[in-house]
């Protein structure tokens, strides 16, 4: 186990995206209210230009924006319990010496999951 090694990167990469989420997740849940009434203002895009060609796709429902919210929380909390998961197969494979494959799937599932949240769901999604 040599520093600079792919098993001690990619532990390191893990376990950092895992505190990231995790804390994420855990602010959402402690501070509901927060983020919940931005979650709204997306959904109804009520702080954009008011502009037929746009507004269309509003959607105001507040059931539906709550609902999109707490679907949310749970994948945010999924991923950092999955990533917390790959951390400690990579830190043991890398004290070992190997094998990696499971460390390797599970760390990619969990970088996976936080890539479609973060990139299609806020930016791409929510960003538009």
């Amino acid at each position: 186990m040599r520093l600079g090694t792919l098993p001690v990167v990619a532990t390191a990469l893990t376990g950092t995206v895992a505190l990231i989420i995790a804390l994420v997740a855990f602010g959402n849940i402690t501070d509901f209210g927060t983020n919940q009434e931005f979650v709204r203002h997306v959904f109804a895009m009520d702080t954009t230009f008011r502009d037929d060609d746009l507004m269309w796709r509003a959607i105001e429902s507040r059931a539906v924006a709550d609902a999109a919210y707490v679907a949310i929380i749970g994948w945010e909390t999924l991923a950092a319990l999955v990533l917390l998961a790959g951390t400690a197969l990579w830190a043991r494979a890398a004290w070992r010496g190997g094998p990696y494959e499971r460390a390797r799937r599970v760390a990619t599932l969990g970088l996976l999951m936080v890539l479609l949240l973060f990139g299609a769901g806020f930016l791409a999604i929510g960003g538009e």
